[in-house]
């Protein structure tokens, strides 16, 4: 380590952003890593010291003063968009005393997508899984907490002195079928029976849809979006953790990686939902991320956010759509159970071995569950 220079970033455009995006692209190239899509959140101030994420990115330059590692890190003062959920932990720390915010968080901020997040090549990936844990343990915050890692990045973490900790999500896979159709055909018969309902039900409402992508979303579609997206937060009584200026960005600067499904009744918009577009290690992928309605009509949350897009991905070569985190609901949609990870490390002793017996009893339940949830497919195709 004393070979390598640390450096703190307070904001993404204190680095150029061909530098950050060539770590990027070698620890595997997704556009959730990148420099645009990190910078929107700042720029936006979706992230801030405001809301709770004050930006300290690392960097590790070698002894030539040349850069080989960054991985996006925040202070953390509450636990709020990250989708692992450590609110216990926190509670207990509080109870006897000591304090558990602030917290150091590497992670994709609101984005439980799993990926790299120690980028760099895979020759310094070792070298940026310590220089992370030992700046944890040099800055005397409470704990460290790496989300929705790759495989390679968790293995690199554990070995410096993290935690393991796994979780459960649900993504569909493309298993080569024509149509939509065909698709439903692979399914048990209730499955089949059930999406045909529900998108019945769409139908006879009156509804239609239609996927707009890149320069296709015009201002006024990033705005409506926002109406449906704000107003989702709204009926649960929460602000969305995005402003109106993230999505105005991403839509300047990356709107070849947004995919908008728009739900109309006499053709006027009534409902949208949004999913980046990425291509990771040859796959293109979709990431379903948010989902809104002006007002409620029946299954139109599966139609947009599910069946939409499954047509469009069938008839646009995409391998895997991630439904996010957890719900078991999109089991019944064709989505199949997916392990993730994190990385945790904590500073206090005491609470570092009640967590890891937690946690172990925890991966054995998330084992368990896994083990006992049935296929959707026919019992040919899932074999």
């Amino acid at each position: 380590m004393s070979a390598v220079h640390v450096e703190v970033l307070d904001r993404m455009l204190s680095i150029d952003a061909k530098l950050w995006d060539a770590l990027v692209q070698q620890a595997g190239g997704s556009v959730l890593s990148s420099h645009a899509f990190l910078s929107a959140f700042e720029e936006s101030e979706s992230v801030s010291i405001e809301t709770g994420w004050q930006a300290k990115h690392l960097i590790l330059r070698n002894e030539m003063g040349e850069l080989i590692a960054a991985m996006p890190l925040y202070a953390k003062s509450h636990s709020y968009g990250e989708f692992v959920f450590d609110w216990a932990w926190a509670e207990a720390y509080e109870r006897h005393g000591l304090k558990y915010y602030p917290k150091w968080l590497c992670a994709i901020p609101f984005t439980p997508v799993p990926g790299a997040r120690l980028l760099c090549a895979p020759e310094h990936r070792t070298l940026a899984a310590q220089a992370i844990v030992q700046w944890a343990r040099q800055s005397k915050l409470s704990s460290l907490h790496v989300l929705y890692t790759s495989a390679a990045d968790q293995d690199a973490l554990c070995a410096a002195g993290c935690m393991p900790r796994t979780h459960t999500q649900f993504h569909w896979s493309n298993k080569g079928w024509p149509h939509f159709d065909d698709f439903l055909a692979s399914l048990t018969q209730s499955k089949r029976k059930k999406i045909r309902a529900e998108r019945r039900k769409v139908k006879e409402a009156g509804i239609t849809t239609r996927v707009l992508t890149g320069a296709a979303i015009k201002p006024s579609d990033w705005d409506f979006f926002y109406q449906c997206y704000a107003n989702t937060y709204a009926q649960r009584g929460n602000p969305p953790y995005l402003t109106p200026a993230f999505f105005s960005k991403i839509g300047q600067t990356l709107s070849s990686y947004c995919v908008l499904a728009l739900a109309y009744r006499d053709d006027q918009p009534i409902a949208a939902s949004l999913l980046w577009l990425d291509t990771v290690d040859g796959q293109r992928k979709l990431y379903g991320r948010y989902w809104g309605a002006l007002e409620h009509i029946d299954c139109l949350h599966f139609e947009l956010a599910y069946y939409t897009p499954l047509e469009w991905a069938l008839s646009h070569d995409i391998a895997v759509i991630e439904g996010g985190a957890q719900g078991a609901h999109k089991l019944a949609r064709g989505f199949e159970p997916v392990q993730t990870q994190s990385a945790h490390w904590l500073a206090h002793p005491g609470f570092a071995d009640a967590v890891e017996k937690f946690l172990e009893q925890e991966r054995a339940g998330v084992s368990q569950y896994l083990g006992a949830l049935k296929s959707p497919f026919r019992d040919e195709i899932g074999d």
